[in-house]
């Protein structure tokens, strides 16, 4: 919802950024790997219980990740540069889920159940997308819903922030997983009816 309804105000930062990327001779491709080695490394210090710089490189990568995309507009996007990146965004998810199931194993069932309904929804964006661009549409279909990245990233964060709240976190991060699965099943019910 808020990658949607509010890139807007973030844009200025991140078409500078880009412009200031490209100038130093940094392709989106680059960046993509950058994003990723920097992200993935949130889940390190989730287990080594240094919640601060976790933060910071979750959201660092997080903003690379949004770079990267303006880098590839501004010049020749690829289908590679567009795998690494949707692929490499799940793996940073997984390394966070994955750093706090190890350090609160309590709450690694809720986690587990976060994970599967990641897999689902993503599942589905990605079908989606690809079932509408056999169908006519002219690039990949970007399917808005209630949790989009941003929405992602904060309810990451405070489970990392307020790990005696982790279970109850969880739960609140998986019903809206689902709610937005069920959200983008709906139109896409509509969508490929309409197209059949």
């Amino acid at each position: 919802m808020l990658d949607t309804h509010a890139r807007k105000y973030v844009d200025p930062l991140i078409d500078r950024t880009a412009s200031s990327l490209l100038k130093v001779g940094l392709t989106a491709t680059q960046v993509t790997h950058i994003a990723f080695v920097i992200g993935v490394t949130s889940g390190i210090f989730i287990y080594l219980d240094q919640p601060i710089l976790a933060l910071v490189v979750l959201w660092l990568s997080g903003f690379l990740d949004a770079v990267d995309g303006s880098m590839a507009r501004k010049t020749k996007s690829s289908a590679w540069g567009t795998l690494l990146d949707i692929s490499y965004d799940r793996v940073v998810e997984i390394s966070v889920i994955v750093g706090l199931a190890f350090l609160y194993p309590d709450s690694m069932w809720a986690l587990l159940l976060l994970a599967c309904s990641i897999i689902w929804a993503m599942t589905l964006f990605l079908t989606v997308g690809a079932l509408t661009e056999k169908k006519g549409m002219k690039s990949f279909y970007y399917q808005a819903g209630l949790a989009e990245r941003t929405e992602g990233f904060i309810l990451f964060s405070l489970m990392i922030l307020f790990p005696s709240y982790l279970t109850l976190l969880t739960l609140v991060f998986l019903a809206v997983e689902l709610f937005t699965a069920f959200q983008r099943l709906s139109e896409a019910r509509k969508i490929l009816k309409e197209g059949a």
